[in-house]
């Protein structure tokens, strides 16, 4: 089966990207702890999605495939990470939800290297899309304009499961945070870029 063409997202693309990003992210332990109640998780969680997009889009580092069905929203390295929150504007938000994501935003960019690199803010894809690898392949374009710029990726993953497929993409982990969920920071060389092949289908 031929793989559809990757793009670079457009303020046209917004839906499709969250929505597949509210989907795939339904049982992450990251988005649950921030938006643990059923019944406001698609709200809340369209608002921290749609926010990322917003900050990004004109950024040109978003890269979608399957009119959306896959995407990984990148952050070049010119944005200044520890000033940056992660999900945009937080007014949507009641109180309480707004004090988790800000506890969380801190405590991600209280970890994350001084130096210039490339952020994977977020990597999902629709659950109908699973197994296509085209997680792999929207992944690939960001680390591929970060080889081009000779700087090193960075990520962060919540999910146990997720460290050791990322390790066999060419990931290594250089951090961890304990609280408020156990999270991953791991990093990949330029060289690693060739090695995101072996991501199996997401």
């Amino acid at each position: 089966m031929t793989t559809p063409e990757i793009t670079i997202a457009t303020p046209a693309d917004r839906s499709a990207v969250v929505a597949t990003l509210v989907a795939a992210f339904v049982r992450d332990p990251i988005l649950r702890h921030l938006f643990p109640d059923e019944e406001t998780y698609p709200r809340y969680a369209a608002t921290f999605f749609g926010n990322l997009f917003d900050k990004r889009v004109h950024r040109s580092s978003i890269w979608t495939i399957g009119g959306g069905a896959s995407v990984a929203i990148w952050e070049p390295p010119a944005e200044d990470h520890q000033a940056a929150p992660v999900d945009g504007s937080t007014a949507h938000y009641p109180a309480d939800v707004l004090a988790r994501v800000q506890g969380y935003d801190d405590a991600v960019h209280a970890a994350l290297p001084t130096y210039p690199f490339w952020y994977l803010g977020v990597l999902g894809t629709h659950p109908d899309s699973a197994g296509r690898g085209w997680g792999r392949a929207v992944m690939r374009a960001g680390l591929d304009r970060a080889a081009a710029e000779g700087l090193p990726a960075i990520l962060e993953t919540s999910k146990p499961g997720n460290v050791d497929l990322y390790r066999r993409a060419g990931w290594e982990v250089v951090g961890l945070l304990a609280e408020p969920v156990p999270t991953w920071i791991m990093q990949q060389q330029r060289e690693g870029a060739r090695l995101a092949e072996a991501l199996p289908g997401r």
